[in-house]
């Protein structure tokens, strides 16, 4: 149901009631793709996705002769999936990951010199998907990123009537055996801690990765707006989740020692906050400068989540500071802590249990022979 805008709505919003009956809140302007709010209004993240709307960020401009794809085919299964909840939903690093892998494809052209983006959904079928897949190796994580894309856009063809049936389900995707991000030692992080000290800027972005557990793209638009009392509040740009964390004393001493913006504690050279990639470069530079190329700001939320797991916390207790919601995420994060020292401590535990045991059968006998 639509409902009409409200007066204290910014222009361009309007409110409706998704299929659940909870109000929602939608960006909609001429020239430009739809766009639904994770946040509610009157929030300092909705004034945040609000201002990416109008800036374009967000709620891209739709591009002139979009509307004359020919119809039926991928142009025009992508132009509409690009207004879809399926597309909107995921947070603004999600979406342009997807939009990267899917634009991409579309534009790649095949042996019959036609752009993928002409041809028709319905023509698509397992055995295409699996070349266009080979022909991307030897990047298999990547070959099966677009695998994944495809998949999610001929499921989303069916839901349009564009298609009967999903061919990808029918393929298979690449074995990779990796880690993933390099999760960061003890060693490294003293490495780095020597090369930047305290007061540098290079060190308060390595300090608000490493004491809050969170993102690099998160850790950029951290300021001081987002601390009250003696918490930082953070919502979580991949995900929308909001996690509320106790400030470290190692942090807070960084905090304190680097000159910082009004909004976020991170300026770039221009003196404005760090874009995306912006971040992403200028930290891979502090890391060359200590010696690190291997490590990346993404295997500190990683050496994080293995300090807690060394310290004994509890997947729970874990999971309140990284965001993750199942305990399988979080068993990725934590594949690096040390086993001997965690052997070491269920071993404490072991023994702590038996004596109490043996303690518990002795009086029990004492009391039988009295």
């Amino acid at each position: 149901m639509i409902m009409p805008r409200k007066r204290w709505l910014p222009q361009w919003v309007s409110e409706f009631r998704d299929r659940h009956g909870k109000p929602r809140y939608r960006f909609r302007r001429q020239g430009f793709a739809q766009y639904l709010f994770k946040n509610a209004p009157g929030t300092e993240g909705f004034r945040q996705e609000y201002e990416g709307c109008k800036q374009g960020l967000v709620a891209e401009p739709i591009m002139a002769g979009a509307e004359r794809t020919k119809p039926g085919s991928f142009d025009d299964l992508v132009s509409r999936y690009y207004r879809s909840p399926d597309f909107l939903d995921p947070g603004d690093r999600t979406r342009e990951v997807y939009r990267g892998v899917i634009d991409r494809w579309r534009e790649t052209v095949g042996k019959n010199g036609r752009r993928f983006g002409d041809s028709m959904v319905s023509d698509l079928e397992s055995r295409h998907v699996e070349a266009m897949m080979a022909a991307m190796l030897p990047h298999r994580t990547a070959a099966n990123m677009l695998r994944k894309r495809l998949s999610a856009l001929m499921n989303f063809a069916i839901r349009q009537g564009i298609a009967s049936s999903n061919p990808v389900l029918a393929t298979r995707p690449y074995k990779v055996e990796t880690d993933g991000f390099h999760t960061w030692t003890e060693d490294e992080i003293a490495q780095y801690q020597k090369r930047h000290g305290v007061g540098t800027k290079a060190r308060l972005a390595f300090d608000l990765m490493l004491w809050t557990g969170q993102r690099g793209g998160d850790a950029r638009v951290m300021g001081p707006q987002h601390i009250r009392g003696k918490r930082l509040t953070v919502t979580q740009e991949k995900t929308g989740a909001v996690v509320s964390l106790p400030i470290l004393a190692p942090l807070a001493e960084s905090i304190m020692a680097t000159r910082s913006g009004a909004m976020v504690f991170l300026l770039s050279d221009q003196g404005r906050p760090f874009s995306r990639k912006g971040f992403g470069n200028k930290f891979r530079q502090w890391c060359d400068e200590a010696g690190l190329r291997h490590c990346s700001a993404h295997g500190l939320r990683k050496a994080a989540a293995r300090r807690f797991a060394e310290a004994g916390c509890s997947n729970q207790q874990i999971k309140s500071w990284t965001g993750h919601v199942t305990d399988s995420e979080v068993a990725r994060y934590t594949a690096a802590a040390d086993q001997a020292m965690l052997s070491d401590a269920a071993a404490d535990l072991l023994m702590a249990n038996l004596r109490n045991r043996l303690a518990n059968q002795n009086d029990n006998q004492l009391e039988s022979n009295g």
